[in-house]
């Protein structure tokens, strides 16, 4: 009869002492002694370790075997305190599965190697602790917008034109004629409203921004929706709800990979219940002079702006109202305050910046086309995105939130680029 493999997470418990068990995984840590050999094995669910003693069937085997080298193996389980998890396998059975050569990864953990050699590094306790908390953040994201009765809407990701500006387009060729990766599935979004009115995606999107801080990569998730009838005070209500729904899904689920990533469990749990101020770009620069920095009305907030920002309220704070000339074509002015636009950036605190963005839609056809002009882009491929207008226009608005991002933010990652399984920079484009 075939044997029943069990999950290493299932043998870490005292209703397991003393019975016998089988797993299956790979050698992640290996200590020889002159009559026994410890060796820590993991699978997807954790890690055990196990022991073969001199003289019996299975201790060949375990001398013989190699790190990363694949096995299965069936022995009785009992406590010890000085194993990882407090239980200890004693090994009756071992077999190796595929002995792996010598694992390349030593002492070596450079960023830069660590990327040569990415497709190995995903085996190491800190990626897979990231890359589970990776899968709650993108199911939190579908169970929040379906669970309010949102759809699912995909768009395409060769577009003929750009939403978020010119220059960090990436050019690919389409047949006969040249087509851009998407930089946002906005545009598209806007069409899809008119039919279901609330929708959501969580889609890969491009940026060719020339860029080598530890917060940008050129490919990466976004999480979007767009909505009929709402204004720019209901969506970043939406957005509030949606961040604190992600923080708490992912301290139910992932409390464990927290610990193994360090991370600080009660700044957590303050994140996931605490009110997220908003304010209006002007008072972000009233903040900030208080603090000796003297900001030009008009200018974008740059990296440490966000920064000062993030530590004076540390919780997410919004911040709406940006200046009108500085912001994409599709951003109305606010009726109140026509030099500024209907939007809003939710900054996240510990230096973690800009992780959300959103604002309402313009229906002003001429505008957009007189804006448009200004950037210097021609209005000829926006003709179909007009069409939206003139055909039973609403107010609507939309934002995205920069996965990567928050899952930095909810791991405390120092580089983007460990919130991906594989990056993509302007240098990093293998394996």
């Amino acid at each position: 009869m075939a044997k029943k493999f069990i999950p290493i997470k299932d043998t870490l418990s005292k209703e397991k002492v003393g019975k016998e068990v089988s797993i299956r995984g790979w050698v992640y840590r290996k200590r020889e002694l002159k009559d026994k050999v410890f060796l820590v094995i993991r699978d997807s669910s954790g890690i055990i370790q196990a022991v073969s003693k001199e003289g019996e069937k299975a201790f060949k085997n375990a001398q013989k075997i190699t790190i990363e080298s694949s096995l299965t193996l069936t022995g009785k389980v009992r406590e010890d305190s000085r194993a990882p998890g407090g239980f200890e396998i004693d090994i009756s059975e071992l077999e190796i599965v595929g002995l792996a050569e010598p694992f390349p990864i030593g002492r070596d953990l450079s960023e830069e190697f660590l990327l040569d050699v990415r497709h190995l590094w995903l085996r190491s306790q800190k990626m897979i602790a990231i890359l589970k908390i990776r899968s709650t953040v993108l199911g939190a994201i579908h169970e929040f917008f379906r669970s309010r009765g949102y759809y699912e809407f995909d768009p395409p990701i060769l577009t003929p034109t750009a939403c978020e500006g010119t220059m960090t387009l990436f050019k690919v060729k389409y047949f006969d004629e040249i087509m851009y990766l998407t930089q946002s599935w906005q545009l598209y979004a806007e069409a899809g409203i008119f039919a279901l009115e609330k929708i959501y995606d969580v889609a890969p999107t491009f940026r060719a921004e020339p860029s080598k801080t530890a917060m940008h990569i050129a490919e990466f998730w976004m999480a979007e929706m767009e909505a009929a009838w709402m204004k720019l005070d209901e969506i970043t209500e939406v957005a509030k709800d949606e961040i604190k729904f992600i923080i708490k899904k992912v301290l139910e689920k992932n409390k464990p990979e927290l610990k193994i990533l360090g991370r600080d469990i009660k700044l957590l749990e303050k994140y996931a219940t605490a009110e997220y101020p908003t304010i209006t770009y002007t008072d972000a620069l009233k903040i900030l002079e208080k603090k000796g920095m003297k900001i030009p009305w008009g200018k974008d907030l740059r990296t440490k702006e966000e920064e000062i920002l993030g530590d004076h309220f540390g919780i997410p704070v919004v911040v709406t109202n940006y200046p009108k000339d500085i912001m994409a074509f599709y951003k109305p002015s606010d009726p109140k305050d026509p030099k500024t636009a209907l939007c809003f950036d939710m900054i996240a605190p510990e230096g973690y910046r800009e992780i959300v963005g959103g604002s309402e839609r313009s229906n002003d056809i001429k505008q957009m086309k007189e804006d448009l002009k200004k950037k210097g882009a021609g209005s000829g491929d926006y003709e179909w995105y007009f069409d939206l207008r003139k055909y039973g226009a609403v107010p609507h608005s939309g934002y995205g939130v920069g996965v990567e991002r928050v899952i930095s933010w909810i791991c405390g990652l120092k580089n983007i680029k460990d919130a991906i399984s594989f990056p993509r920079t302007m240098k990093r484009f293998r394996p």
